[in-house]
């Protein structure tokens, strides 16, 4: 089998930050490599560990990476997308865990197989699945939505201050014949967008071919909808690592987690939290942690990389 090579970013800060008990039930959301699953099983004796990821490349190359640690039965390889969390746990007969770590975006092997066409790198058949049984692709998003829906996900998604103009171009392009290739809607994107703007902020099709994938896989929804089932399972004392590569991402996890550990608004004058009412989690750190200069140096690919930790008190 294929070395799956990718470097894992803030390892050992996601893992220590989960305070794990070896006798302990956690999980790894984003399997990928099997970077947290490794480390996290090295702390474990009694403990389980119930490792999610929807791409058949990553449980089977796990099924080899992680092969003394299934058979002793301290992982399960979960093929499954993680916002089905409960339910996937619920079949194995899990009704409550003690932590769970999310590495989330595109894994190195995802971006560095052109195949795969996640990379504006590489000129490749528009697909863009994490989860390759599903039907959705970015071919259809690009050929088959409608320009609003377009300039909507280019700009909510990939901020692209430029959505409108290159959904019109991909309209125009489309209309002639459909647009096969990564490569061809890269140059679609460039000739959207002002020279003078392609001069700066990197790669011009960074933010749409970022945009794309988001909307292709939904992203943002199901990083919703697994937290929040995250939080439900969670035990008093368990926590919630999440590390991010984008903002809108991290925008996300900083709102539910500031939910989560608030109080709510009360009514004036109250001298004291009334009881019940206060919050039942708290933050572990409240400024994100991010990579050391020497993994800064190490992986480029970290440079954008935030860790938010959460723990449940009550």
């Amino acid at each position: 089998m294929a070395e799956f090579k990718h470097v894992t970013v803030l390892l050992h800060e996601a893992v220590r930050g989960l305070n794990i008990h070896s006798d302990g039930t956690y999980v790894d959301a984003t399997l990928g490599g099997g970077g947290h699953s490794s480390l996290i099983t090295s702390k474990l004796t009694s403990g389980h560990l119930y490792s999610f990821d929807q791409d058949q490349t990553a449980i089977d190359y796990n099924r080899q990476h992680l092969r003394d640690e299934i058979v002793a039965g301290k992982v399960v390889l979960v093929k499954d997308n993680f916002r089905h969390l409960t339910a996937a746990l619920a079949k194995q007969g899990v009704k409550s865990i003690d932590g769970i770590v999310y590495d989330l975006g595109v894994s190195s092997p995802q971006f560095d197989n052109a195949d795969r066409g996640f990379s504006y790198k590489y000129d490749a058949p528009l697909d863009m699945r994490m989860n390759q049984e599903q039907s959705l692709s970015a071919k259809t998003v690009v050929n088959e939505w409608p320009y609003a829906k377009l300039v909507k996900i280019l700009s909510r998604y990939g901020e692209e201050h430029f959505s409108k103009s290159i959904a019109r171009a991909i309209e125009r392009h489309r209309e002639k014949q459909p647009i096969q290739t990564t490569g061809e809607l890269v140059e679609i994107i460039k000739e959207a967008i002002p020279a003078a703007a392609r001069r700066h902020g990197g790669h011009p099709a960074k933010k749409s071919f970022q945009a794309i994938r988001v909307a292709v896989n939904d992203e943002l929804g199901a990083l919703e909808e697994s937290l929040e089932q995250a939080f439900s399972m969670l035990s008093v004392g368990g926590r919630i690592s999440v590390i991010t590569f984008q903002s809108l991402e991290d925008r996300l996890v900083k709102t539910m987690f500031k939910e989560q550990s608030s109080i709510p608004e009360l009514p004036p004058g109250l001298p004291v939290v009334p009881a019940g009412m206060e919050p039942k989690f708290k933050l572990i750190n409240k400024k994100p942690i991010t990579p050391s200069e020497q993994e800064l140096q190490g992986n480029h690919r970290s440079h954008s990389a935030k860790l938010r930790i959460i723990e449940k008190i009550r």
